[in-house]
């Protein structure tokens, strides 16, 4: 589902299902030794994707570890993202001559927890907008959509610069009619060949219950 997000020049490998945990190498399966069920779950899945994807750029297998903030570190000439939630899990890939940076993130097709919840997220004027579209399309849940947007803008953003990237410091602009939206940064963006980016272009899709959103920055 998520294949159409993305240009033909990323790999992408998706899944409903889990795959063992005897999938992990070593290294990986000591970084979750300690969690819960279902984050080992969910962290093999991702990987295990992840590896498929890499396998169609013809890159062999190999252990797949977060860096000091969290982020998976790819291989070198790679660019990638992964994401997962109940039921669903998929990753990206593509070499770093074909695109800059990835990001992907699947959530539920439900509302945000609360309106407190929505605060921390949402400017004021993405909560005006959200407001009318939750009107003219009650059935999307605009808010998780906002939300997933931002998701995959700091997943784009933080291997270009290596720092926090705040909710509150991107403002989304959802295009309900072309499955597009615009993220503008209200902080500098990051260089790329020469340029500091003013934002990030992304697309959305709302199907099989979940809320799809993408960020591919194509190379110079």
């Amino acid at each position: 589902m998520i294949r159409e997000l993305l240009p033909r020049r990323a790999e992408v490998v998706e899944t409903f299902g889990d795959a063992p945990l005897s999938s992990l190498f070593p290294e990986e399966a000591a970084v979750v030794a300690g969690a819960v069920d279902v984050r080992r779950r969910e962290f093999a899945t991702a990987r295990a994707c992840a590896r498929a994807a890499l396998g169609l750029l013809g890159v062999p297998p190999a252990p797949l570890l977060p860096g000091p903030h969290g982020a998976p570190r790819w291989p070198d000439g790679i660019v990638g993202s992964m994401t997962h939630c109940t039921g669903y899990r998929a990753a990206a890939v593509a070499r770093s001559s074909d695109l800059v940076s990835i990001g992907l993130d699947a959530e539920p097709n439900e509302p945000l927890p609360s309106e407190g919840v929505l605060g921390y997220v949402a400017l004021p004027a993405e909560r005006e907008r959200l407001a009318r579209l939750g009107v003219d399309r009650p059935e999307i849940c605009w808010d998780r959509l906002v939300f997933s947007a931002k998701e995959s803008v700091y997943k784009a953003w933080f291997p270009l610069t290596h720092t926090f990237l705040d909710f509150l410091e991107c403002e989304i602009t959802v295009r309900p009619d072309t499955g597009t939206f615009g993220a503008r940064l209200l902080v500098p963006g990051p260089v790329v060949a020469g340029t500091r980016l003013p934002g990030f272009e992304g697309t959305w899709r709302v199907t099989n219950g979940l809320v799809l959103t993408a960020v591919a920055l194509g190379a110079p």
